[in-house]
């Protein structure tokens, strides 16, 4: 027997592209408050908010937020500059929405080594990188400070070489290394009490946006500790054995400073890599050596089997300084693993 149909049974088909169109066109949020990260925690985001005048006080409003969905794909980390919507009170229990991300100053990456491509985000719109290193315990890492270089120079940022634990041993070879380097050197000393026995770091620092990078066991949390009392950010030791730190601090934070502007400490790290930076940018992050360059063939390596490379005869007649040939082996390290 044949079924018979009723307007009951009919089902139409859904539609594949939804019952209501979609649409590229975002809201402008132009009523969203501004803000600083400065801190991130598992998706969650500590942002202080602008003032009237669009600073940045220490003692702003201070917001927690999740990112908006069509950001998931873009690395937020403190030191960008951001706008947030929603409950926007600070209350305890509250979240506000992160929903622009604004253009950034200056941007620091770095990649797991020299050749691997995927880049890791550290921190944004930083004016000064302080590259902080003991002058023993641990021994310096003159590598990581010549890479720590080519990523400041590339990005931007202005580099700055702080030297730590100067009660133990002097400063001078890392001066007389880098004496050509035009960089600025500056010495952190410390009293018993673990305040600053003088204000060469921080005057430098005062109304900037500043990171500290460096290995780990070189006194960054310590320093960072002096700069900014109620920090309180965790300290260690150097192994005997291996005579590398431990990691004592296990994510960026930004801290305000006392004189004005934010500090970002950053884990310590054990190496820094700079697949992002192109032979050009290593090369200029050598200033001393980078005239010798334009004096080499045309298509120059500047690797040491380079045939007619100037760079050699440079050292050799001083012009680089009395750091001049640990630097070149330094920047030709970097050419031999760059693409």
């Amino acid at each position: 027997m044949a079924r018979i149909f009723r307007d009951e049974d009919y089902r139409p088909r859904p539609n594949r592209k939804g019952s209501r169109p979609r649409t590229k066109n975002r809201p402008s949020h132009d009523s969203a408050a501004l803000g600083l990260v400065t801190a991130v925690d598992r998706g969650r985001y500590r942002i202080v908010l602008a003032d009237d005048a669009g600073a940045f006080p220490e003692d702003g409003r201070a917001v927690t937020a999740v990112r908006a969905s069509h950001l998931r794909r873009q690395a937020v980390v403190p030191g960008d500059i951001v706008k947030v919507v929603g409950d926007t009170s600070g209350d305890e229990g509250t979240l506000a929405r992160l929903v622009e991300i604004t253009p950034r100053r200056t941007l620091l990456r770095r990649s797991a080594d020299d050749t691997d491509p995927t880049e890791r985000v550290i921190v944004a719109n930083v004016d000064i990188m302080g590259i902080v290193t003991a002058t023993v315990d641990p021994e310096p890492s003159y590598g990581l400070i010549d890479r720590a270089l080519a990523a400041a120079i590339d990005a931007g940022i202005t580099p700055l070489i702080v030297v730590t634990k100067t009660d133990l041993a002097p400063a001078e070879d890392i001066e007389r290394r880098f004496s050509m380097a035009d960089v600025d050197i500056v010495s952190s000393g410390l009293r018993d009490d673990g305040t600053l026995s003088d204000d060469a770091v921080a005057g430098r620092l005062a109304d900037h946006i500043s990171v500290l990078v460096g290995h780990s066991g070189v006194g960054k949390s310590t320093l960072t500790n002096a700069l900014v009392p109620a920090a309180d950010r965790a300290t260690g030791h150097v192994n005997d054995v291996t005579g590398r730190g431990r990691h004592t601090s296990s994510s960026a934070v930004c801290l305000p400073l006392t004189a004005g502007g934010w500090l970002i400490d950053t884990p310590g790290v054990r190496s820094f890599g700079l697949a992002h930076v192109d032979r050009d940018g290593l090369i200029a992050a050598f200033p001393e050596l980078t005239e010798a360059t334009t004096e080499c063939p045309r298509g120059c390596t500047h690797l040491a089997d380079a045939p007619g490379c100037r760079l050699d005869s440079w050292v050799a007649e001083g012009r680089a300084g009395p750091g001049g040939v640990s630097r070149l082996e330094s920047l030709r390290r970097l050419l031999s693993n760059a693409g």
